[in-house]
Order: C-alpha cells, then sequence, then structure tokens
C-alpha cells in the first residue's frame, strides 16, 4: 500500500475502437515490469495482450470487459483500467471513469478524431476527469499528429498543447522531440527499452523552437510567475512543469503526446506524463451524501485515518465467487474488518481482499484512500457505498444509458433454461445496461442491450461459460410513442358491485413534454379531489405509460395536468382514482395525435475513398441523412444518422460493398419521429402480431 498518496494516480486509458489502448497499456506493463514478454492483441501467439484475458476478446481482437491492473514507475503507484472503445459496451468507460481521478485519451495519428472518440470525451467531461491526449500510430501510412491536434480543438473543444513533436513520421518515426527539456528522446533495444537523450536534429531546431514558443505561450495563461520569467528570461523546467499541470488540473489544458505503441515509441514518455500531469487523490474533490443528514454533501478528505468510505463500480462473477471491485475515497480496509453497505444497512465482514491484475489477483492484507481492489464473497449491486459502522454515506452513482435493441431468447431444452436463467441473473447484475423481461403475452424471453455486438457476446458468453443453448428471434427496436398537441380528458370512473363501490373523476389535459419522459402537474384547487388521492392520480397516468395505444410501445414526453375532478365519500378510494386516471389518460391520447419515434444512431463508416459513393447510398436506402464527409488520402469517413431499424445485417452489406475494407460504429444519438408510411406498416405489423397471439 503506497503510504505517500502524492504519489498515486489513477488512470483509465479511453479511445475509438482500434486506436491501440490494449497495445499501450502491454508496453506499459512491460516497461514497468508488470509482465517480461509482449504479446499482440489478437492473440496470434496463442496468449495474447495481457489484459484481454476473455477467450472472446483474444478471438475479436476487441477488449470487450474493463480491466484493472496496477504498476510502479518512478516511485509512483499507477492504477490502471484499460476500457472498451466499441460503443456497444460504453457502461465500462461510464463506471471505469466515475471512479478514476484522470485519463489518456488515445487518438489515432491517422483517423484522428473519431466518433467514439467524441463520446470518450464526453464521459469524461461528465466526470470531470482530467486528461492527456496521446496520439498513437506515428508510424502508420497517413500520419500527422498536428493535424490531429487541430482535430482534438475543434472537434473536442479541448486546449490541446503539443509537448512533443515527432522525429520522423510513418516508417521513419525514430522517437520524439521534448518541448519542455528541449530534448531529442530516442528508444533503442529491441522493444525500445532503452531511451537515449541527445541533441535535437539541426533539421528540426527551428520547428521544437518554434513549437516551444506556442506551448510556452498556451501554459503561461496558468501561471504569473512563468508568464514574468518568459518575458524576463529563460523559464526553469518546474515552473512549465508546474503550469502544466496546473492548467490539466482545472480542465482547461489537455496535453498532447505522441509516438507509436505497436513500434514502442513514446510510451516511458507518456509514463513520465503521467505521473508528472495527472491528479493524485488529494487534488480531486469526491462528494458524498450523509444519508444521517437529510442527505448533506461532504467533501472526502482521501485521509486513511478518517472513517471508510468506498464504492463498489464493477462486479464479475470469478472463479471463487463475486468479485467486487472497489474504489477507496477515504479510510482504509483490512483483511476481517467489517463494512456497511449503506444501501441496504447490511454488515459484511472482509474475508479476502485482492489487487487485480487482468485476470490474476494478489492476496493483500490491507488497502487505504486512494487506491483500487477487489473484495471476494460481499454481495452488493454495481454502485453501492461501503462504510464503516459509526457514518452512513452514500456517493453518486454512475451514468447509464437505456437500451436501445432487444432479442427473444428460446432455450433448446430444459437444461439450457435452468442455465440460461443463471446466466442472466449474473449478466443483469454485472452490466446495468443488459437488461431482461418475460413478455407475459408471447412468454418469451427478452434481453436488451447497446446494440447488436454487445447482445451477441452475452449470448455467446450464455453458451460457453453456461452451457445454455438458445435460439435467437428477431432483433426488436426499442420504439416509443408520444404525443403532439394538447388535449382536454374528463373521464369519471364508476362502478357498483353491490357493496361500497368505486367512484373518482379527474379533469384535465396532457400536453407535449419538451424535455424528459413524463411530468404530473397537480393544479386542482378548492379539494375537488382530496390530497391523499393526487398520488393516484400519478399512479395511474405513470402505469398508461407502459403501453400506448397506438402500437403498444412505451409512452414518453408526456406532461399531465389535472386541474378538475370529483370524489365521493364513501366510494372513493386509491383504486378508483388510478382507474380514472387511466381512462383519462386513453381518452386524452387519442385526441392528442399520437405518433411513434424510433431510436436515431449516429453511424461513422471509414473505407477506401474509391468505395464512398457506395457507401453514402448504401446509408442513404436505409433512411439515413448524411451529415458530413472527411477525406484523408486513400480513406473517406461518412457520417450519418440512421435509424436504428435499418441497420440489421449492415456489417454483411458494407463487407460486400467494400470488399470487407471498410468499417462502421454507431452510437445512440435520440428519438425522432417515424415516417408516417413506415409508421403505419409497423402499427399494421403489430396488430397481426397481436391477432395471431389471440388466436
Amino acid at each position: 500500500m503506497q503510504k505517500d498518496l502524492s504519489k498515486v494516480r489513477n488512470i483509465g486509458i479511453s479511445a475509438h475502437i482500434d486506436s491501440g489502448k490494449t497495445t499501450l497499456t502491454e508496453r506499459i506493463l512491460f516497461y514497468t515490469d508488470r509482465i517480461h514478454a509482449i504479446h499482440e492483441v489478437r492473440g496470434k501467439d496463442g496468449v495474447g495482450a495481457k489484459m484481454d484475458s476473455m477467450e472472446l476478446e483474444k478471438e475479436r481482437g476487441i477488449t470487450i470487459q474493463s480491466a484493472a491492473t496496477y504498476c510502479s514507475w518512478k516511485d509512483h503507484s499507477i492504477n490502471i483500467i484499460d476500457t472498451p472503445g466499441h460503443v456497444d459496451f460504453t457502461i465500462e468507460v461510464e463506471r471505469a471513469l466515475r471512479v478514476l481521478d484522470g485519463a489518456v485519451l488515445i487518438l489515432c495519428s491517422v483517423g484522428g478524431v473519431q466518433s467514439q472518440s467524441i463520446t470518450v470525451n464526453r464521459q469524461m467531461s461528465r466526470y470531470k476527469v482530467p486528461r492527456v491526449v496521446f496520439i498513437n500510430k506515428c508510424d502508420r501510412t497517413g500520419a500527422n499528429p498536428e493535424r490531429v491536434a487541430n482535430q482534438v480543438r475543434d472537434k473536442l473543444g479541448l486546449n490541446a498543447v503539443m509537448m512533443q513533436i515527432p522525429i520522423g513520421l510513418e516508417g521513419d518515426l525514430e522517437g520524439v522531440v521534448d518541448l519542455v527539456t528541449m530534448k531529442a528522446i530516442y528508444f533503442d533495444g529491441d522493444n525500445g527499452e532503452k531511451i537515449r537523450e541527445e541533441e535535437i536534429p539541426a533539421h528540426l531546431l527551428d520547428e521544437a523552437t518554434g513549437k516551444r514558443e506556442e506551448m510556452l505561450d498556451a501554459v503561461s495563461m496558468f501561471s504569473d510567475e512563468l508568464m514574468e520569467a518568459i518575458l524576463e528570461g529563460e523559464p526553469t523546467e518546474k515552473m512549465i512543469k508546474d503550469a502544466i499541470l496546473k492548467g490539466t488540473l482545472a480542465l482547461e489544458l489537455a496535453p498532447v503526446f505522441m509516438g507509436s505503441a505497436y513500434k514502442n515509441r513514446g510510451v516511458q514518455c507518456l509514463l513520465d506524463a503521467i505521473t508528472m500531469y495527472m491528479p493524485n487523490p488529494m487534488d480531486i474533490r469526491n462528494i458524498a451524501l450523509d444519508l444521517r443528514n437529510e442527505e448533506q454533501e461532504l467533501v472526502l478528505t482521501s485521509k486513511s485515518e478518517d472513517p471508510l468510505v468506498c464504492l463498489a463500480f464493477k462486479l464479475e462473477d470469478g472463479r471463487y465467487g463475486q468479485l467486487t471491485y472497489i474504489r477507496i475515497y477515504q479510510g482504509h480496509l483490512k483483511k476481517g474488518d467489517t463494512i456497511i453497505n449503506s444501501r441496504t444497512g447490511k454488515k459484511v465482514k472482509i474475508g479476502r481482499l485482492v489487487r487485480m491484475h487482468a485476470d490474476e489477483m494478489e492476496e493483500i492484507d490491507e488497502s487505504g484512500a486512494g487506491d483500487i481492489v477487489a473484495l471476494f464473497g460481499v454481495d452488493c449491486a454495481s454502485g453501492d457505498t461501503f462504510t464503516s459502522s459509526d457514518i452512513s454515506y452514500s456517493m453518486s452513482s454512475m451514468h447509464v444509458p437505456n437500451p436501445v435493441i432487444s432479442l427473444a431468447i428460446i432455450p433448446v431444452d430444459n437444461k439450457s433454461q435452468g442455465n440460461m436463467s443463471k446466466a442472466l441473473n449474473r449478466f443483469t447484475k454485472e452490466d446495468p445496461t443488459f437488461r431482461t423481461y418475460v413478455d407475459h403475452e408471447t412468454n418469451e424471453t427478452i434481453v436488451s442491450g447497446m446494440g447488436e455486438l454487445h447482445l451477441d457476446v452475452y449470448i455467446e458468453r450464455m453458451k460457453r461459460e453456461y452451457g445454455a443453448e438458445v435460439k435467437v428471434g428477431a432483433p426488436q427496436v426499442a420504439y416509443r410513442e408520444t404525443i403532439t398537441q394538447r388535449a382536454e380528458f374528463n373521464y369519471s370512473h364508476k362502478k357498483q358491485t353491490g357493496g361500497s363501490g368505486q367512484f373518482g373523476r379527474v379533469g384535465g389535459y396532457m400536453e407535449p413534454l419538451a424535455e424528459g419522459e413524463y411530468e404530473f402537474v397537480d393544479n386542482i384547487v378548492g379539494g375537488v379531489i382530496p390530497r391523499e388521492f393526487i398520488s393516484s392520480c400519478d399512479k395511474g397516468f405513470r402505469k398508461s405509460l407502459e403501453k400506448g395505444s397506438l402500437a403498444e410501445f412505451p409512452v414518453s414526453g408526456v406532461r399531465c395536468v389535472i386541474n378538475d375532478g370529483a370524489y365521493h365519500a364513501v366510494d372513493s378510494s386509491d383504486i378508483a382514482f388510478q382507474l380514472a386516471a387511466i381512462g383519462a389518460f386513453k381518452e386524452g391520447y387519442k385526441k392528442a395525435h399520437p405518433v411513434l419515434m424510433e431510436p436515431i444512431m449516429k453511424v461513422a463508416v471509414e473505407g477506401p475513398t474509391e468505395f464512398q459513393g457506395g457507401i453514402m447510398g448504401s446509408l442513404n436506402q436505409r433512411r439515413g441523412i448524411i451529415i458530413g464527409t472527411l477525406e484523408e488520402g486513400e480513406y473517406t469517413a461518412v457520417e450519418a444518422e440512421v435509424p436504428l431499424s435499418e441497420m440489421f445485417g449492415y456489417s454483411t452489406v458494407l463487407r460486400s460493398l467494400t470488399q470487407g475494407k471498410a468499417e462502421f460504429t454507431m452510437e445512440f444519438s435520440d428519438y425522432k419521429q417515424v415516417p408516417r408510411n413506415v409508421a403505419e406498416n409497423l402499427i399494421e405489423e403489430m396488430r397481426k402480431k397481436k391477432k395471431e397471439q389471440g388466436k
């Protein structure tokens, strides 16, 4: 356990898919002596990269689950979480950034700022995570780190400042020039492990001097001392580094470094940057809510001697039971300690405490503030807060996006039925974006997630890890219904059954809600509906949102206002007013011109320029709207907004269209109204399906 918190770094490595995150992490582990041989991502040598321990990751060459590790560099302890780049696994990035203090944003020197780069940067901003930028793959044909730095400024809105310039590019990449020390740095040896500092080559001296002046001009904005030193003479290295750190921690500066992880160039300089410019746990202001004091906000101290506060941010089904990853914000934790789950109030005894190294673990006896470790055998949910017994605090939870795609899965036999249930229980606990329910009309099990790949991976894991053979139904899109105009309602619910009856009248109106799912407004005056039945009306409206009358999809974007009603002294009740509100909703909904809404995906397709026309045509055929193109030499990136329902099977079409030379990514953008002709066909299909189910 690192006693000096100023030398602790908790960082995440995030980027667009195939930008080199896992390759970079592999080199970091090698240079910090955590591993003794470098292996490649796709596991061609039968081993695969250390951080991709799942067989599916090795086979597909992508990161599916975030993986934690730790290493030491120049007396600093660094906890690292390598996150997936594919948007389908965005929750892995969300929960990592929730508990990390800093992040490395990796960009491809050829591809530059891509669609998922924008998403990852937005996630970093959501959790106020300081970041450094590493422009990778400077050895590739078409590499242009300066252009990428400009994209970081234009597309991401970051104050990107280059701290290095490359010595050579593409096949001639030799090293980098450090603009702070004004030294040329080379990486010798079979794996670039020998660092050599030289004078800057003569042909680069003028460029380096100019870029240094630009860098000093940018970072001097964060230090009056540095600004004065620049005016009076030569500033010191310490002044420059202090100013860079100050700007980075204030989220007003993004230092840019570069190299090639695959060719073993520039990684050690990035490690130096992590220790110099990334925050330590004491630099970050972490807030908890005091549950014993009306959820008053409290700033945690990062001191090991204070009461324990830690957050469970990730769950895994390990070989020895549930593995719970935790970040300790305050206090310390020892094996054998008893802690409290602030959500459930249950006491938990710590049996095993481990430090993770991808899929390996090291038993430890204790851990302190600022650390990321894991517990065994603790029953909890992702996002739970654990504290010592003398306090009751809760940390804020992470952002969880809603699923956009569903599939019906059917077990092939009774054995698979039981195994499927176990798998679904496990997966829904591990991943908040993977959800499941049983459709009571069809009796089918429905799984929902963030995309085709997301669900495909879980279905494959179901077969491999749990022996559950399942048949997969057609994809189902998460359509919604909404209203387009204001409509009034005035509905009375009456029922007489011999004894006491039921009576309630609800009057008011519904109207479109610009932002949000649902809003209930109580404008009742004069007690025409008693106060105890106001919440009953709200319950009735909420119940009505579950299925719209247009095509039985969930309803959203509705404000329900009640301003009139009536009650009976004997026959009015909670259920009577719930039913009255349901009737009122149906009455108003028909008059409010309901429409269907569909999820729209932001799609980015990258491929050879020769196929640009075909790519754009294929997207147009799928009701896509082209929003931009970017030509980079022989490659073109096409961005479009396309309905999710039109993207199924697109990977096969694209492969055929471009001879397998193009790839695409997509992420959820927003909901938009379904065109009338498409909506009519969809509604007709739903009616036919319901009719067949009723036979």
